[in-house]
């Protein structure tokens, strides 16, 4: 039998959770009321990385043993306080309205609607085509080692750090590594996903025992880390920080602060164990907007490799 509903206060809203109890993530035994405690306590962490950015919603229904559901549309029945930014589709040729969250309570009603994940655009609703974050997401290959991961942050970190740009380092929730940069908005995708290759070649040039930018993945040795300039693409999505994620162990995509990656492991970061760390140290994310990068350096760079002959990527994934 379905458990009772339960109302839960979100600043001046009220939000009806339905079957509280049921277990979302068997190994953990987490339920989809624990779920919605989780966000709670995260409250200010997860609006500020979602904040007025175009949503993709990842739901289970059932929870991780039912199908996963990638959500670009607002689910039905949402009330009226829940906003949204309509996005055309040029693959679809047709437009979508996502969740667009300026409060709380529509995370809140969204894991109502069973969501699990969250994966904003790097752009804002008042200018989708032109990005504000430049994305870095180390991937390793099946045979790379999370020491591996570690080593290739620290050098993304001096790179920054000759460029000028602050770096926000976050944890994948899965096996990799994220750095999240803000930047002017001054350029479309395209033109942010070529600055991205340009600084991805960059890391390449300074550990190439370590990493790689071939795209196709046969092409790619199984031990190095993948830089994956594609993420700053049109339409692509990587967790949001403290999104929880799909995995039985319930492991969030964690903001960390530099000096911890070389201890901190992305398995010890769950719906369990982050709400007291953000009690603690709050959202380490929380002055991103107050460091503004103008990525033109890395425009020249993408220039000096074309000039170069340096290899061109694939064509752009198509959007889903």
């Amino acid at each position: 039998m379905a458990s009772p509903a339960v109302e839960i206060e979100v600043e001046s809203r009220v939000v009806r959770v339905s079957n509280p109890d049921r277990v979302y993530f068997p190994e953990i035994g987490a339920t989809k009321l624990d779920l919605v405690e989780y966000y709670l306590a995260v409250g200010e962490g997860i609006v500020n990385a979602l904040w007025e950015r175009p949503c993709m919603l990842h739901r289970f229904p059932k929870g991780l043993a039912g199908d996963k559901v990638h959500q670009k549309r607002l689910p039905a029945g949402a009330p009226p306080w829940v906003e949204t930014v309509q996005l055309y589709f040029p693959r679809w040729k047709r437009t979508a309205d996502e969740l667009c969250v300026t409060e709380l309570a529509s995370v809140i009603w969204a894991v109502q609607m069973s969501t699990v994940e969250f994966h904003p655009w790097n752009s804002r609703r008042g200018a989708t085509e032109m990005p504000d974050e430049w994305r870095i997401d180390l991937d390793p290959g099946p045979a790379a080692t999370y020491d591996d991961i570690r080593e290739v942050a620290h050098v993304a970190h001096g790179i920054l750090d000759e460029l000028g740009a602050v770096g926000y380092p976050k944890t994948s929730g899965s096996k990799g590594l994220h750095v999240y940069v803000r930047i002017r908005p001054d350029h479309d995708h395209k033109g942010v996903r070529r600055a991205a290759l340009a600084f991805a070649r960059e890391v390449e040039r300074r550990v190439p025992e370590l990493v790689t930018t071939t795209w196709w993945k046969k092409d790619r040795d199984p031990a190095s880390v993948f830089v994956d300039y594609n993420q700053n693409a049109r339409d692509h999505t990587i967790a949001a920080a403290y999104s929880v994620r799909g995995l039985p162990d319930a492991r969030v995509s964690t903001p960390v602060r530099w000096d911890e990656i070389d201890d901190a492991d992305p398995r010890d970061f769950t719906i369990r164990t982050v709400p007291a760390r953000f009690a603690e140290l709050g959202d380490l994310h929380h002055d991103i907007d107050d460091h503004v990068f103008d990525i033109a350096p890395l425009l020249e760079w993408a220039e000096r490799d074309d000039a170069e002959g340096a290899a061109g990527p694939s064509p752009e994934q198509p959007e889903e």
